[in-house]
């Protein structure tokens, strides 16, 4: 199992979906996320991007994900994939 590139992480008001992939775009993980369990989860992954739609809540999400190291980088809604 390769490392963690890439993490999407899909915004809602109490549980968050989480998507991993590597370098190579192969899934390494989908997972659910409470809002109490999201800094915790992004402190143990190692450096890496961090996709999310431009929404409401995002650019602090964007804010608090960026402290720990990752890249954040905001996608605008006509470009997210369902």
């Amino acid at each position: 199992m390769g490392e963690v590139s890439t993490i999407g992480l899909d915004l809602a008001k109490s549980v968050f979906q989480v998507h991993g992939a590597d370098a190579s775009g192969t899934v390494l993980f989908r997972k659910k996320l409470r809002r109490h369990q999201v800094l915790a989860f992004f402190s143990s992954q190692p450096p890496c991007t961090v996709a999310m739609e431009a929404c409401g809540s995002a650019h602090h999400w964007a804010r608090e994900i960026g402290r720990l190291g990752h890249a954040v980088r905001l996608i605008p809604p006509a470009y997210v994939k369902p």
